[in-house]
């Protein structure tokens, strides 16, 4: 089990702090509200001014990918694990997530597949506590879990169709990133991955409903970036635009969509879920250190 028996001094809590963050949450130094740096420098960063290889490498850390039985979550895990992570994968369907756990495995990490639904707080609460009992520790969350079950005006959706989509896509990223905080504040160090999309930035025909959650997503990662950077925890979120995934099928499937997409991408072609999982491992490591509140956007230049 990884060693999580010193942790950095979590005991001195700032009222407006508290406030802030909940009860038990504190700056991770004795001094308040001083920030400890979430590098190692001597150990990550080489003396010539080089960048190392070893900022990349997350070895000894622990992460926990939602939506990960497939698609840019399946990559995520499998990229992270191969950067030297544990990885914790979580879905509604137990026999996709054992599949990505035994490929884990065999790169020579540990591995859990934990079914969970991503929207309900009981199974959150479930989840967190199923992985920081098996691994003693949390270092990296990707909120990947989504879905979008309506493509039409917001004119025409449904309150039940609405309510599904916010409450997977938004109400569920902040619940796991509040379960998330209280896991990684002892450590004096985090990163949570929000995936997001270029839906968020702007308005998307037909993905109305999509859209405005995943705006919200990216306005989330904003606040907790300032929220969490006191604790050492670091809040980012990706947008894709057009990645080849079961997910996104019903559009890179279509001939009239895809073609207006290729027209308008300087790179002229849809993305791939390793190229995501590449920026995930990027945010995840000590090579993001000074990035917070930010979102990356992948989209070939669609939107330059």
């Amino acid at each position: 089990m990884p060693d999580c028996s010193a942790p950095r001094d979590a005991t001195s809590t700032d009222p407006t702090l508290s406030r802030a963050w909940g009860v038990g949450l504190a700056p991770p130094s004795g001094r308040r509200g001083a920030v400890r740096p979430a590098v190692d420098s001597a150990a990550r960063l080489d003396l010539n001014g080089r960048v190392s290889d070893s900022q990349f490498r997350l070895d000894g850390r622990v992460a926990l990918v939602t939506g990960g039985s497939r698609g840019i979550g399946r990559a995520a895990a499998l990229g992270l694990a191969q950067a030297g992570a544990d990885v914790a994968v979580a879905a509604r369907k137990p026999q996709d997530l054992e599949q990505v756990a035994a490929k884990i495995r065999a790169l020579g990490r540990r591995a859990l597949a934990v079914p969970a639904h991503l929207g309900r707080r009981d199974d959150i609460d479930r989840l967190f506590q199923t992985v920081t009992d098996a691994f003693g520790r949390l270092d990296v969350l990707v909120n990947n879990a989504g879905t979008n079950p309506f493509f039409g005006p917001l004119l025409e959706i449904d309150e039940d169709a609405w309510d599904r989509i916010m409450t997977l896509n938004v109400k569920g990223y902040l619940l796991a990133a509040q379960r998330a905080a209280r896991a990684m504040a002892p450590l004096g160090r985090g990163a949570i991955i929000n995936v997001a999309s270029t839906a968020g930035l702007r308005a998307s025909a037909g993905l109305g409903a999509y859209s405005v959650s995943k705006a919200a997503v990216i306005m989330l990662t904003r606040v907790l970036g300032r929220e969490l950077a006191p604790l050492g925890v670091r809040v980012n979120a990706i947008a894709p635009a057009i990645i080849e995934t079961r997910f996104s099928e019903a559009l890179w499937k279509n001939p009239e969509i895809l073609s207006a997409y290729l027209k308008s991408t300087p790179l002229g072609r849809v993305g791939q879920p390793e190229e995501v999982a590449g920026a995930v491992v990027y945010l995840a490591s000590d090579a993001s250190s000074y990035v917070t509140g930010h979102t990356l956007v992948m989209d070939g230049g669609n939107i330059a």
